[in-house]
């Protein structure tokens, strides 16, 4: 049974580094690369991952609700759920790019309360509890003070958006008003705004598991995690993260391609 937020943090950041350290047995191996339904790539990397966490979480909370991103939901009507992703960042993976990670949220209710993500070929974890801050490798994390768009350097996983091309030109005009833009995405352009190390970070399309980890992150480290149209939101569809002194002129940027 967990009985306070730092009990919750540990819990979660435990699953994440068992997990990941799962899933990086696999990395750097040749390993048969099979397209799901929606396209995305999944190996036996992501599904022995995931059962490691799902496995490590039955044993310790049979109660709880699970939900994984390969083999779906487990007493999804659970008032207290774990939502996993095991591998974030698999087209990362399977070509031996480092940049890809282990995902892990802790919710009660609707709310995401605490999440982590492990980073195995960086050595890199992430862990946050509402209430309890925003911890980076033992360290706490703060986004950075970077005040303007001008000096910000701004991510997102794949800046061609091709599933949302209205989206693209917000991304364009965000883009062109930055000092820096790159593609350092999925799960690790989140680490980099928790860790001050970059302004801003969007993805117009993401599921639960891919955002429930990284929201209590960027806010107890200071920023500001939002859905695409700009509502607080762990589980909205997509997302934009920001420091808190960007913020507003970031969303600004993007939202103006939908008017």
């Amino acid at each position: 049974m967990i009985r306070d937020s730092q009990e919750i943090m540990e819990a979660v950041r435990d699953v994440a580094v068992h997990a990941g350290q799962v899933a990086h047995s696999f990395f750097g191996r040749r390993l048969d690369v099979e397209q799901k339904i929606d396209g995305s790539p999944v190996t036996v990397a992501d599904r022995s991952a995931e059962e490691a966490a799902r496995t490590w979480i039955e044993k310790r909370f049979p109660s709880d609700g699970f939900a994984g991103e390969e083999f779906g939901a487990v007493r999804p009507d659970a008032r207290r759920r774990w939502i996993v992703d095991p591998i974030d960042g698999t087209k990362a993976f399977v070509r031996g790019v480092p940049l890809w990670g282990t995902l892990v949220a802790l919710c009660d209710g609707d709310e995401v309360i605490a999440g982590a993500a492990r980073f195995p070929a960086l050595d890199e974890t992430l862990v946050a509890a509402l209430g309890q801050g925003c911890w980076w490798n033992g360290r706490r994390a703060h986004v950075s003070g970077v005040s303007s768009i001008s000096e910000s350097l701004v991510l997102t996983t794949d800046p061609e958006f091709r599933a949302t091309p209205d989206r693209r030109l917000g991304w364009e005009r965000l883009s062109a008003a930055a000092a820096h833009s790159r593609s350092w995405g999925d799960c690790y352009g989140y680490l980099l705004v928790a860790t001050g190390r970059a302004e801003v970070m969007v993805d117009p399309i993401m599921a639960d598991w891919d955002s429930a980890a990284l929201y209590p992150a960027i806010v107890e480290a200071g920023g500001v995690f939002t859905d695409w149209s700009g509502n607080v939101t762990a589980l909205g569809g997509s997302a934009v993260a920001t420091n808190r002194a960007v913020s507003a002129a970031a969303r600004a940027l993007l939202e103006e391609s939908n008017r």
